[in-house]
């Protein structure tokens, strides 16, 4: 078995969790709690990649997220 190790993002709000992958464009989910949304985007990681093998895709490699705050005047 591969092992594989992506960056996640998980945002919190009024109606539960959100998770990206952003190394794998479209991959994302939803949970009531934490621990819900890191099941659930382990899951969809996996899928994700068990279909590009099925497909002989790449997988693509670590990359690094980065997280900024920006301000927007409208």
């Amino acid at each position: 078995m591969n092992k594989f190790i992506f960056q996640v993002v998980i945002e919190k709000d009024s109606e539960g969790y959100f998770a990206s992958c952003p190394a794998l464009q479209g991959c994302y989910t939803q949970g009531d709690s934490y621990e819900d949304v890191l099941f659930n985007i382990e899951d969809a990681i996996r899928l994700h990649i068990e279909d590009r093998l099925d497909k002989e895709e790449t997988i693509p490699t670590i990359q690094s997220v980065s997280l900024a705050a920006v301000e927007v005047t409208v």
